[in-house]
């Protein structure tokens, strides 16, 4: 697979600030892993803190509890561990799943479709830990692999109850933004390319595809802070 180089170099205050300016559309991206149909402007009044007619108490609280979690990683300076993890997910699912916060400790299931499904391994948190450690301290990939890497196993592994994407999508942007990397964000309009590929995915467990295309469609940053790398010539 082709090397997956950082994007771009931020600070962290400006990768911060960058993602603070885009929040009402990390919010309503990722609150589609819901159902949440809301259009961005529905989205951003909602987490400006005002109601909107026709949307529903589970949709609300759905946008309300993600605009939480962005909130949350973008004020933590504390290092990506588990408990952190935890903490994520205790926020984003606080409404919906029968333990937030905790680690799924019964079986899990994902649909597929056309009658498929893929049962996850139960989760064992010493090999999340070692799992989670080894990626973190593996100075051989970019902040951009790690990210993509950690995003897609605690997706595949349905590491919590519920809430599963939403709090992988911002543990990986947690990576990305302390790495000053810019911001993983899936585009709504490749949303149907990007569900085919997580199903082979899961079917498979070969992330290469996934993540490739993800790298390709799915890092987010400005001009000015994009790395430019030399074009390699052969001699």
């Amino acid at each position: 697979m082709k090397e997956i180089r950082d994007k771009y170099k931020f600070t962290v205050e400006e990768n911060k600030r960058f993602a603070r300016a885009n929040l009402a559309r990390l919010v309503h991206t990722s609150s589609r892993f819901e159902g949440v149909k809301t259009t961005l402007p529905q989205t951003k009044t909602i987490i400006d803190g005002m109601s909107v007619t026709g949307v529903s108490v589970e949709d609300i609280l759905t946008i309300v509890n993600l605009k939480r979690g962005w909130q949350f990683i973008l004020s933590s300076d504390k290092k990506l561990d588990l408990d952190l993890e935890k903490n994520i997910n205790k926020i984003v699912a606080a409404e919906d799943s029968l333990e937030p916060g905790e680690f799924r400790t019964g079986s899990g299931n994902i649909d597929l479709g056309d009658g498929e499904s893929f049962d996850p391994p139960m989760i064992d948190e010493n090999q999340e830990s070692d799992f989670l450690n080894k990626k973190m301290n593996d100075s051989k990939l970019t902040t951009t692999e790690k990210a993509l890497d950690v995003m897609y196993h605690n997706m595949r592994n349905q590491m919590f109850w519920d809430g599963n994407k939403r709090t992988a999508i911002l543990i990986a942007n947690k990576i990305m933004i302390d790495g000053g990397s810019g911001l993983i964000n899936i585009p709504l309009n490749k949303w149907e390319e990007w569900n085919t590929l997580i199903s082979d995915y899961y079917r498979t467990g070969n992330i290469n595809k996934l993540k490739k295309w993800t790298y390709d469609n799915g890092i987010q940053g400005t001009s000015t802070r994009k790395i430019k790398y030399p074009n390699l010539k052969k001699r």
